[in-house]
């Protein structure tokens, strides 16, 4: 199995220590996420082999869908895993935005929908639908929007959440954007097992993540699916472990344990499992975060969300990231801070090793060669 590589794109700011919110907490970086700064985290995803650079939903950021559009025309092969929440707009008009923006963008749209997870943040844009009415309004949704794309015909549809009659879209997205779901409660399953391309969890331990993943696959093989499946974490990988360690020790001092207390009290008012799974880890506590080998939880004591890194050498995370793989991952989106920089250190440092194991190669190992080489000789000299 080829595996596939994805970064991030922090389009609430950057830094070079630990960012303290997110998931219906506002958080911002000491570099700004301006256009500028962003284009050079899409550059260096893009020249160091990342498929795709996820970016995220919420009030703490920055629009995804209008964002990534401007960044089309500075990238050349490096796609966009634009997060939405369905239910703040119709299918129709998503569908729509999904196949416009496939059109203009070459094919360059993945798509990851974000049911939402905190009642808080999901009342403030209007949403007043309780945790399993919201994961039943995701499954209407997604069903519309797939037979939007699929069907030449007018599609109607009358469910509990959803209501569309004889919707239609001019020009229907080809290819298809893919789909990434992540959900971990017991009503995210189903929705995920019928609607979803490649199922995402975060990072959990190896035996965690297995049983999360069988348990999709179950419910997946009764609707006559085959997924694939994804894992969102954070990578600090150096020459040596020494110097990697050396790295999540330094982010763990600039924590505040004012900001460690701030962000898990509104963490703890979410309905998301996964989050609580998050949580679980470190308990809070600055005492152990290596809970597994090389798997670090420190940087969910003030972030929501993915809240574990793999750290080690570069031969210690590819390591890791090759037994996750083993439990069937595919897709691995990864962010480290500053972004700009870390997107270097795991390019030159792990990329390598799962390429000549075989187990990866640079999705636009031509447009790299060219970017490298700008001023070769052409074959007429």
């Amino acid at each position: 199995m080829s595996l596939s590589f994805h970064w991030f794109l922090p389009t609430y700011g950057d830094s070079r220590g630990l960012i303290a919110g997110g998931h219906g907490t506002f958080m911002s970086g000491d570099r700004p996420a301006t256009l500028r700064y962003l284009n050079q985290i899409g550059a260096a995803a893009e020249d160091n082999g990342f498929e795709a650079v996820l970016t995220p939903t919420g009030a703490w950021c920055e629009d995804a869908w209008l964002t990534t559009a401007m960044m089309v025309e500075t990238t050349e092969t490096l796609k966009f895993l634009v997060a939405f929440r369905p239910g703040l707009v119709s299918p129709t008009l998503a569908a729509q935005m999904a196949a416009t923006y496939q059109r203009h963008s070459r094919g360059r749209l993945l798509l990851n929908v974000v049911t939402g997870g905190e009642p808080h943040e999901q009342q403030a844009y209007g949403d007043f639908l309780d945790k399993t009415q919201r994961y039943a309004r995701t499954g209407e949704f997604l069903h519309v929007v797939r037979a939007l794309w699929e069907s030449a015909e007018p599609v109607s549809f009358e469910g509990e959440h959803i209501r569309v009659q004889d919707a239609l879209l001019a020009n229907r997205p080809d290819p298809l954007p893919p789909v990434f779901f992540g959900g971990s409660s017991e009503a995210a399953g189903p929705v995920a097992a019928r609607y979803a391309d490649t199922y995402l969890t975060w990072g959990e331990p190896l035996l965690a993540v297995s049983r999360k993943l069988e348990w999709i696959r179950r419910l997946a093989v009764d609707h006559g699916r085959i997924l694939d499946y994804g894992l969102r974490i954070h990578v600090i990988s150096r020459d040596t472990s020494e110097e990697a360690w050396t790295e999540a020790d330094r982010l763990l001092r600039g924590i505040d344990p004012a900001d460690i207390e701030r962000v898990q009290a509104n963490l703890a008012r979410s309905e998301s499992e996964g989050q609580r799974r998050m949580q679980e880890l470190h308990g809070g506590s600055t005492d152990r975060l290596e809970i597994a080998p090389n798997l670090w939880a420190g940087v969910g004591l003030v972030r929501g969300g993915a809240g574990t890194a793999l750290v080690g050498s570069h031969h210690e995370v590819a390591e890791r990231l090759i037994e996750y793989s083993r439990l069937g991952i595919k897709h691995f989106i990864l962010s480290g801070y500053p972004h700009l920089e870390e997107a270097y250190w795991f390019g030159e440092g792990v990329l390598p090793i799962l390429e000549r194991k075989g187990l990866w190669q640079h999705p636009n190992r031509a447009a790299a060669v060219r970017a490298a080489t700008p001023f070769a000789a052409s074959s007429s000299s």
